[in-house]
């Protein structure tokens, strides 16, 4: 179930941060076609409530582009980040290429087959699918950890918000390819 406006804006309300007016559907038309992505429905739904700024929240509205396309390429790099330098090779590749370069470029090829996954705040990111109630991954190169079932959840765990009551988590995780298998 997406996210509804009235939880989002309770959310937003919530958070120690603060809340810019949300994204026109100009602005997110605009990002998901720069950047070549789309926000999932729960994200999407969370920014059209209000946009959190400041600290590590992506800035979507002002920020430099440059820096959003690298926050967006991060999770990628990272892991090819650790096929070059600490010899991270998944099974499901195939036999690791003796040479790096030929590593890299199978890996590279393989990643490109993976769900993009859309900063939420730091190095937390969600997965730019259509559909609600995805997971938020805490992703450090490939060292992957599910840090909310659904992204009220995580918001709730990262910032210790108060649950009213509400249920925010799912039981188990949605499986999301590639990213799930790194938890």
């Amino acid at each position: 179930m997406t996210l509804s406006a009235a939880y989002a804006r309770e959310l937003l309300a919530t958070l120690p941060a603060q809340v810019a007016d949300p994204l026109t559907a100009a602005e997110f038309a605009g990002l998901e076609g720069r950047f070549g992505f789309v926000f999932n429905p729960d994200h999407r739904a969370l920014l059209s409530a209000g946009l959190p700024v400041g600290g590590r929240w992506p800035d979507w509205r002002d920020g430099d582009p440059d820096q959003l396309a690298e926050r967006l390429a991060a999770p990628i790099d990272g892991v090819l980040f650790d096929v070059q330098e600490n010899g991270f090779w998944l099974p499901g590749w195939g036999e690791r290429p003796s040479r790096t370069a030929f590593a890299l470029s199978v890996a590279r090829r393989a990643l490109e087959q993976t769900p993009r996954l859309v900063p939420v705040y730091g190095h937390r990111y969600t997965p730019a699918l259509p559909e609600a109630d995805l997971p938020v991954f805490s992703v450090m190169q490939s060292d992957v950890i599910v840090y909310g079932d659904t992204l009220p959840a995580y918001l709730h765990h990262e910032f210790d918000l108060p649950a009213g009551g509400r249920p925010f988590a799912a039981t188990t995780p949605k499986h999301i390819p590639f990213w799930s298998d790194l938890t």
